[in-house]
């Protein structure tokens, strides 16, 4: 259910300013992003792991939160963001 060390790597290499950075916004709405997808996957046999649920309800808002605070203060990385992750919004 959880991301390995080297996707997560990936994630920081890939979304991150610097190979370091694991604190900008774009790096933690990536990570959330990875968990989400494997905790949908992860729901798909296991309907009803009512405990899990809760968890991945916590991290679609995290995420939003980051979105939100992105849309806000710096609207180019906040497009360029959703169109790399394919997000919706």
């Amino acid at each position: 259910m959880s991301i390995t060390i080297e996707r997560k790597a990936e994630l920081i290499k890939e979304h991150g300013r610097t190979d370091n950075d694991t604190g900008s916004a774009e790096v933690q709405i990536a990570v959330l992003t990875e968990r989400i997808a494997n905790l949908t996957e992860h729901f798909k046999t296991h309907k009803k792991d009512n405990h899990s649920r809760r968890g991945l309800l916590k991290m679609v808002s995290q995420r939003r939160r980051l979105l939100d605070y992105l849309a806000n203060t710096e609207r180019g990385r906040y497009t360029a963001i959703v169109q790399k992750l394919g997000l919706r919004r």
